[in-house]
């Protein structure tokens, strides 16, 4: 048996606003399982999205980790800079060369269209596949998602879970109308050039893991394992959020805001008196309820 690859995490916030709980509770879940397994923690800027950057965003996102005693193992990346964008580029011809991706000229309003299914999902219909009708030009661009197969996984969280990408979601768009290379693309380039083990993240992005281990595979790379931990929400039920107007935490109170991210991710309080003691009877915690679960919640063949 292979042993397994030595442990590497991420936190990956967008620079769209400071950190609020919501996104506390992702980087303290995601740091304190890669600080109890002895693992890599590292932070990257997911800024493909430029229009939604906030300038001194980043700066001060940086500035609330180290206050609540985060600190990356590594340098900082920026899905932004002129080495990730060739990376994205390279990646984006190689499919289109291969065939793997296609023009797409459907136009929002065309797409918001397709019935929501169960999924809350509105799976693209296939109008562009096989070409770009008459007399119609290429917006964006989409993966040719397999036919037939079910991405099945584990969630150290939520348990097994299966999706046929296909059905239930269809050609995704990998890079924009506007130019921009899409988020799923961005996101799968970077984990495997980072030689990410282990994605530990907000329940949101549950539903994009299948897609994503579609590009996985499609790079010939290990899968991680996932853990999507619970999100905080709004009374009336939105998740918590920079669009939604959520508080930014006080910076000055870093081990209220840690204990609240702490009981929001279902543990009873501790009584500590600073940060380091936080982490260090947290670490020990994490451990004893999730420290069997590395295993890898694998992959269909």
């Amino acid at each position: 048996m292979t042993a397994p690859l030595p442990y590497v995490g991420r936190f990956a916030p967008s620079p769209s606003g400071p950190l609020h709980l919501g996104s506390v509770v992702a980087a303290l879940a995601s740091y304190l399982d890669a600080r109890s397994r002895a693992g890599r923690w590292l932070v990257r800027i997911e800024d493909i999205d430029t229009p939604r950057t906030v300038a001194g965003a980043e700066a001060t996102i940086l500035r609330q980790l180290e206050a609540l005693g985060m600190r990356a193992d590594g340098p900082i990346w920026r899905q932004s800079s002129e080495a990730r964008q060739q990376r994205y580029r390279e990646l984006f011809r190689r499919w289109r060369d291969q065939g793997q991706v296609y023009g797409c000229a459907c136009t929002r309003r065309e797409l918001q269209q397709v019935p929501v299914n169960a999924s809350g999902e509105r799976p693209y219909p296939g109008t562009c596949r096989n070409g770009l009708p008459y007399g119609r030009q290429a917006r964006s661009w989409r993966l040719r998602v397999p036919d037939d197969r079910v991405v099945r996984f584990h969630d150290r969280w939520a348990g097994p879970q299966h999706q046929h990408v296909a059905l239930e979601v269809g050609d995704f768009v990998v890079r924009r109308a506007d130019g921009l290379f899409a988020y799923q693309l961005a996101v799968v380039a970077d984990d495997v050039d980072q030689g990410i083990t282990d994605i530990v993240r907000g329940a949101d992005l549950l539903s994009s893991t299948a897609r994503q281990f579609v590009l996985w595979d499609l790079l010939q790379a290990s899968r991680p394992r996932v853990m999507h931990v619970p999100l905080i929400c709004t009374d009336d039920g939105r998740k918590l959020s920079k669009q939604n107007g959520a508080p930014a935490i006080d910076e000055t109170r870093p081990v209220s805001t840690l204990m609240a991210a702490w009981q929001a991710l279902g543990f009873a309080a501790m009584d500590v008196a600073s940060v380091s003691d936080f982490h260090g009877q947290a670490m020990i915690r994490w451990q004893q309820r999730f420290g069997d679960g590395h295993e890898a919640g694998h992959s269909d063949p």
